[in-house]
């Protein structure tokens, strides 16, 4: 099986999709999940700002949130992994969207800011 990734660019930004989907498939196999679905999507300012306000009560634009679906536990066998969605904002992140697209995967496995989330960042951008 293989990582699904459903890539949405409503960013008014041309993106490259196949390396997007080429990323997030390399770390999330360096992480250990080979076959799941993942959500990626590309957005404008106006709306992470929104989105950074309801969800977590900041009211400013932000170049990445990831809104994680467990799916590890009961899962009859085949059942792909519901990952869930990594959300990046080019107008925050100007070009180099690599950065906050790896953050937003290590947070939709389970991983929080400290010394060992920025390792494994350092690690899967290179």
């Amino acid at each position: 099986m293989t990582v699904a990734v459903e890539i949405d660019n409503r960013s008014g930004r041309e993106v490259d999709e196949p390396a997007v989907a080429a990323l997030a498939r390399k770390v999330l196999a360096a992480e250990g999940i080979e076959d799941g679905e993942l959500g990626i999507h590309f957005v404008e300012a106006d709306e992470i700002r929104r989105l950074k306000r309801e969800h977590l009560g900041v009211d400013e634009p932000t170049d990445a949130l990831a809104f994680p679906i467990d799916g590890r536990g009961g899962l009859p066998a085949g059942v792909p992994r519901q990952l869930g969605d990594a959300i990046v904002c080019p107008d925050v992140v100007g070009e180099d969207w690599r950065g906050p697209l790896v953050h937003a995967l290590l947070h939709l496995l389970g991983h929080d800011h400290g010394a060992e989330m920025e390792q494994r960042e350092r690690i899967h951008r290179q």
